[in-house]
């Protein structure tokens, strides 16, 4: 477990795996730092799956609306957000590295609300052009092991998403 530097800007995933604990970046990205932190305190990401994996890139999740039916309606995650507004892009010069936590959006730039992913590797493709607001500090051995596909016959599910203040 990675040590904890400012826990009201770290949130704690636990996947089946174990947990993972990205350190959120509020200097670079406010607005999705505390969009995340809010939904997280909602209880609203707890049984999200990830809709979008992608071997050697990413694990797409945070379809709050969609991302906890079961079934038929399993086929619509990744098509919705939450009732809250968007949030406007917020770019900055910082690279899309392994483990880093990039805010997913439509073609519009200012089009981010609730989900969010996670890369394998670097993605410097994404630089400037998708919101880096964390990075992970432990457990990426965890997001690897999230099921692939898109969407994955049988998605793994975020078992619940705290701010490490609230743990």
């Amino acid at each position: 477990m990675a040590e904890i530097k400012d826990p009201e800007n770290t949130i704690i995933i636990e996947l089946k795996d174990g947990p993972v604990t990205i350190e959120l970046l509020p200097d670079v990205a406010p607005e999705h730092v505390a969009r995340i932190k809010e939904l997280a305190r909602e209880g609203a990401y707890d049984g999200v799956v990830f809709h979008r994996v992608i071997d050697g890139f990413m694990a797409q999740t945070g379809d709050v609306k969609h991302g906890q039916s079961d079934g038929l309606n399993i086929r619509m995650a990744g098509t919705g957000g939450s009732d809250k507004p968007d949030v406007k892009a917020e770019f900055s010069k910082l690279p899309f590295d392994r483990g880093t936590l990039g805010a997913a959006r439509s073609a519009n730039p200012n089009s981010a609300n609730s989900q969010f992913f996670i890369t394998f590797k670097e993605a410097h493709f994404l630089n400037g052009q998708y919101t880096v607001y964390g990075r992970v500090i432990s457990g990426m051995e965890h997001v690897d092991k999230i099921t692939r596909g898109e969407p994955p016959a049988n998605p793994d599910r975020m078992i619940s998403v705290k701010v490490a203040a609230d743990a």
